[in-house]
């Protein structure tokens, strides 16, 4: 989740959605789910001792604001955690990762060809019903090369026919694009080869559903009032830079498995206020992936509160980014030597303290290969951390461009105590190793995400997070046309891995793909330099319970619900 999927805090991240294989039940060669209760918690009351509170407000702190609602337009975790209280796509993710019926009641899918059946009592918040009519609109505003800003994630919409071509301007009507309104409460999709894991991506934000009334309406992202929404819950206020709170949507077609009444996010960007605001009893779980917990307060609050404590490792990857448009990182040998001088096993063990586990590599563990995880497949060796050589071509480089001395450098990072603590120390190891001064400088989360997507940096800091279980979730952001290629990585060999990844059912060959299209990015260009793959870190107090965190790090809370304490 994504930028920042992607990818707000230091020891998670972004976002993310989840996934799947197969459609949820088969038949010969034609599969279909139908699911009418959608297989929710259970209310609360299950276990003969569990009592429900009286008051059912979750109150939770986002470390970061979510720059907007427009599900079109997001791409960070925490945008993520408040659009998936809001919204609900087609299909969404259970605990154990795989889609279930969420707008749409069932599916039947048919080689390329999927067709949704809608529940007819789904409705928006203001009691319109949400019909297929409103996918069409919402992804056909994602594609459209009219809309303004270019929706960075629309290139998710490409595995369905003709998008790429009407969103690169190819074709100017969306009639020739596999969207198919066939009735009120009936979708057809089509896409341009078999994709197993596409119903996972129909639970992502970028293909949710969106009122009508927004259309012309520039402001209604950013206005609580105008927010019609689909999901477990309403936007009922949204005070910047101090609170967002949602209730629960009466009009939401499965209110009955909803126990929560109200979700207060408070909007604080300080580890040790939130997690001294948990000690306090004023929130019910902090850290990760929409909060933190300071990484120096990680091996404390482990033993004080070991009941609380939790940790799971998550298909996640932190590491920095070069902008290889800007000097002095348009040169190759500089930028490798910049990331072959850190040692990542001395940030885990004495800065992040959370069990991480060095990366060299950008697709982190947990995502599936051919017949084990990639990461057990094809081993993340694509290059060693080594002080001398790297001296070597530190050199070279700057003879190469006719240095005597590097220009200035700056590294950025959003705000977070975890994320500077990283670049200190990551600033110290570049002066120390290749005598280089680094300055780094902290940005508020919306002016950060801006400079990173107008390439208006040297170096910067990034987290990405799985949407989906596949390798290509972490490779195909770097294609030329992707808009979240923040890098400015320009490689036609690197397009034509993913193209083929994407349109062979070979997975033998997908992964073959995948092996060199990562080579390329991490061995041979050294667009991004890998630090670690992260673990999720929270403190949960006892009596919430429901919260659902997937493999990615992605959390649903709209399940949630607060015994009597």
């Amino acid at each position: 989740m994504k930028k920042n999927k992607s990818l707000l805090l230091l020891l998670t991240l972004v976002l993310a959605v989840g996934t799947l294989l197969s459609a949820c039940g088969s038949n010969n060669d034609k599969n279909s789910a139908s699911n009418g209760g959608n297989n929710t918690s259970n209310s609360g009351t299950n276990s003969g001792e569990e009592k429900l509170a009286a008051d059912q407000t979750l109150r939770i702190n986002l470390s970061a604001e979510p720059p907007t609602f427009d599900p079109a337009q997001a791409q960070d975790s925490q945008a993520n955690t408040v659009l998936k209280t809001m919204y609900e796509g087609l299909a969404r993710m259970n605990d154990n990762g795989e889609p279930e019926p969420a707008a749409a009641e069932k599916w039947d899918v048919d080689g390329t060809k999927y067709t949704f059946h809608l529940r007819k009592d789904a409705k928006w918040s203001n009691g319109d019903p949400v019909t297929a009519k409103d996918f069409a609109f919402a992804w056909e505003r994602v594609l459209s090369p009219n809309t303004d800003p270019a929706p960075p994630y629309a290139y998710q919409l490409y595995y369905i026919k003709n998008a790429q071509e009407y969103n690169e301007g190819k074709i100017t009507d969306f009639n020739q694009v596999g969207v198919k309104v066939v009735d009120d409460y009936t979708l057809e999709v089509e896409l341009v080869s078999p994709t197993p894991y596409f119903l996972g991506l129909t639970s992502f934000y970028t293909y949710y559903p969106v009122h009508q009334s927004v259309k012309d309406d520039a402001k209604w992202a950013v206005d609580a009032s105008k927010m019609v929404v689909n999901g477990a819950f309403t936007l009922t206020n949204w005070t910047k830079g101090q609170t967002i709170e949602v209730t629960k949507n009466e009009n939401y077609w499965g209110k009955d498995n909803i126990k929560l009444n109200k979700i207060t996010m408070s909007l604080v960007n300080s580890g040790a206020t939130e997690l001294a605001s948990y000690k306090n009893g004023e929130l019910d779980r902090t850290g990760h992936p929409n909060g933190e917990v300071p990484t120096d307060q990680i091996p404390i609050v482990k033993q004080e509160l070991k009941d609380e404590f939790k940790v799971k490792g998550i298909a996640s990857t932190y590491y920095y980014q070069f902008n290889l448009t800007a000097k002095p990182f348009d040169n190759e040998k500089i930028r490798k030597a910049f990331a072959m001088t850190i040692d990542r096993q001395a940030i885990v063990d004495k800065v992040t303290l959370g069990g991480q586990l060095p990366a060299f590599g950008f697709v982190p563990p947990g995502i599936k290969g051919v017949n084990d995880e990639y990461r057990n497949e094809v081993k993340d060796d694509y290059f060693t951390e080594n002080v001398e050589e790297a001296k070597k071509l530190l050199e070279e480089g700057m003879k190469e461009e006719g240095y005597t001395q590097l220009p200035e450098i700056t590294l950025i990072y959003n705000s977070s105590e975890a994320h500077k603590k990283i670049a200190l120390a990551v600033a110290d190891m570049w002066k120390k190793n290749l005598g280089v001064d680094v300055k780094t400088e902290n940005q508020e989360w919306g002016v950060f995400i801006e400079n990173r997507q107008n390439l208006n940096y040297q170096v910067a800091r990034a987290g990405w997070t799985a949407d989906y279980n596949d390798p290509m979730t972490f490779l195909d952001m770097w294609t030329s046309n992707s808009g979240n290629n923040d890098i400015g990585l320009k490689n036609e060999e690197y397009d034509k891995l993913i193209n083929e990844a994407k349109t062979t059912e070979d997975n033998a060959k997908r992964n073959e793909n995948f092996k060199k299209a990562e080579e390329i990015l991490v061995k041979d260009t050294m667009g991004i330099m890998p630090i670690y793959y992260y673990t999720n870190i929270a403190l949960e107090k006892p009596y919430l319970k429901g919260v659902s965190l997937d493999f990615s790090g992605g959390i649903d809370y709209t399940r949630a619900y607060l015994l009597e304490h």
